[in-house]
């Protein structure tokens, strides 16, 4: 995809009020914008709405026929429950959901012995709750493995003890690729607990 596109899809796309998150340009001809709301700080999340996606492809159409862009369909889209993190405003916004992180390289065997818990030295790709570090960067909370759900009816020892949470430090470079872990709540996703 050529940078002049780009520069044209994000300066129509900001010029309209939005932000653009996304650009996907299939083998088909498909040409998908995943536009979101600006986000500030102390902000009500506001959420794209049907008529959003429409304003910003009636104006796509018209700036994409004058530039001569080819494409066969356009697709406006919101980010959706798997919504890519794309920077530090990103990562400020999403603090304290579930994501799931993709590493460029395996987090190898010196971090796999410091963490506590089994992790696997060639893992890349995580599950957890996002958090702000202390120290300046961000941080994960991976899922605790051991403790999967049990089953109806199955006994606990009260010796046993809960397994400590896993954290692993990370900066934005060493990512590949972070999403919102895509978790399906019918009554409503829960307020952050930061």
């Amino acid at each position: 995809m050529s940078a002049n596109l780009n520069t044209t899809l994000s300066q129509t796309v900001t010029g309209l009020g939005y932000v653009l998150v996304e650009i996907e340009r299939s083998a088909g001809g498909l040409l998908r914008v995943t536009i979101d709301h600006p986000w500030e700080a102390g902000q009500e999340e506001v959420l794209i709405a049907v008529e959003d996606c429409e304003r910003v492809t009636r104006q796509l159409q018209y700036v994409l026929e004058v530039e001569g862009v080819d494409y066969k369909r356009l697709e406006v889209a919101s980010p959706g429950i798997d919504r890519p993190l794309l920077g530090e405003s990103d990562f400020e916004r999403f603090n304290g959901e579930m994501v799931d992180l993709t590493l460029k390289v395996a987090i190898g065997s010196e971090v796999a012995a410091q963490s506590v818990g089994a992790v696997n030295a060639n893992r890349k790709k995580f599950r957890g709750k996002l958090r702000k570090a202390q120290a300046g960067g961000w941080q994960i909370e991976l899922e605790n493995e051991a403790a999967k759900p049990l089953k109806p009816g199955a006994k606990v020892s009260k010796k046993k003890l809960e397994a400590p949470a896993t954290v692993m430090g990370f900066t934005l470079d060493e990512l590949k690729e972070a999403r919102l872990a895509p978790i399906v709540d019918f009554k409503g996703r829960k307020p952050k607990t930061v």
